[in-house]
């Protein structure tokens, strides 16, 4: 091998090594956004059933609302009051 064909060699090497690192480093970081896509995902699918268990909750707190609200004198509308005026 004479000097230029030993320098293409070292510079084909060196190419190899450079594309080889930026391959690596991009599935390290399609990795990374799997996991992170992976813990977001998990994270809304809480959330979803957190909120699923507060609308359960509001709609029995209503409900109650309601039943002390219409059994509480306070809240009846009366005919007394109105035929007084």
């Amino acid at each position: 091998m004479n000097k230029f064909s030993k320098m293409c060699c070292i510079s084909g090497d060196m190419e190899n090594q450079v594309e080889l690192e930026e391959k690596t480093r991009l599935i390290n970081q399609v990795l990374e956004l799997q996991n992170t896509l992976e813990d977001l995902s998990a994270r809304v699918d809480a959330v979803k059933e957190e909120n699923l268990k507060l609308k359960s909750e509001n709609q029995v707190l209503g409900q109650y609302i309601e039943n002390l609200m219409s059994a509480s004198s306070v809240f009846q509308t009366t005919d007394s009051k109105s035929k007084r005026k």
